[in-house]
């Protein structure tokens, strides 16, 4: 399984999108989610891009369209137990049997018909918000910037803290033989990208957003 995107929920309006600029990265656009409630800033890289989302109106994430997905609960991790971390995998057949019964969102902001796969996760919501979009096959080479002054290009892996408990053992078996995707049982939840297999060796911690990079 591919990594598309990997988003973090931020309380700040995204202010922590600055740090990340402070340390290297180069910024992306920008994109607000009509119906959805939710703006982003993103950092794009050679395999995925990473976006820091945040709430703008409070009213249309507690829709009743968004309200199956459990994105509002995401959004309010500060006030619950919710991982803020959500994890979207490209769209190919070796991700069909994780989504068979998945939530299917239909989102304003796509053509009628092309609907977003969603596991909540709610039954351990230490787990990351997890996702597939509606556009199969391999990603198109993207026109965002991927340069940046700290060297890092492409992600290795990403590891994802949770606590376990007994209905996690499906989602993760789904996960068991991906060297790029790992689940690692902690106390809190967080998450750590690992970069150009960390060739420079050296580490990134954001504290504000429950990030370690290795690169």
């Amino acid at each position: 399984m591919e990594i598309d995107h990997i988003f973090i929920f931020s309380n700040t309006n995204g202010s922590e999108a600055d740090k990340l600029e402070e340390f290297g990265f180069t910024e992306g656009s920008s994109r607000v989610h009509p119906g959805q409630g939710t703006v982003n800033r993103k950092f794009y890289f050679d395999n995925f891009f990473l976006e820091i989302l945040w709430v703008h109106n409070e009213t249309e994430i507690k829709s009743d369209l968004i309200l199956p997905t459990k994105l509002w609960e995401r959004a309010n991790f500060s006030n619950n137990i919710y991982s803020p971390l959500g994890l979207c995998l490209v769209n190919t057949d070796d991700t069909d049997a994780l989504f068979r019964d998945a939530t299917k969102y239909q989102p304003e902001y796509f053509p009628e018909g092309l609907k977003i796969d969603v596991l909540t996760n709610e039954t351990n919501p230490s787990l990351p918000w997890t996702f597939r979009l509606p556009f199969k096959g391999d990603k198109k080479k993207t026109s965002e910037p991927t340069e940046h002054s700290n060297n890092i290009s492409r992600l290795t892996k990403a590891e994802f803290s949770f606590l376990p408990n007994d209905t996690s053992a499906n989602f993760l078996k789904a996960f068991e033989n991906q060297a790029n995707i790992s689940f690692v049982s902690q106390q809190a939840p967080s998450l750590i990208l690992i970069f150009d297999e960390h060739r420079q060796g050296k580490t990134k911690i954001f504290d504000d957003l429950s990030l370690m990079i290795l690169y």
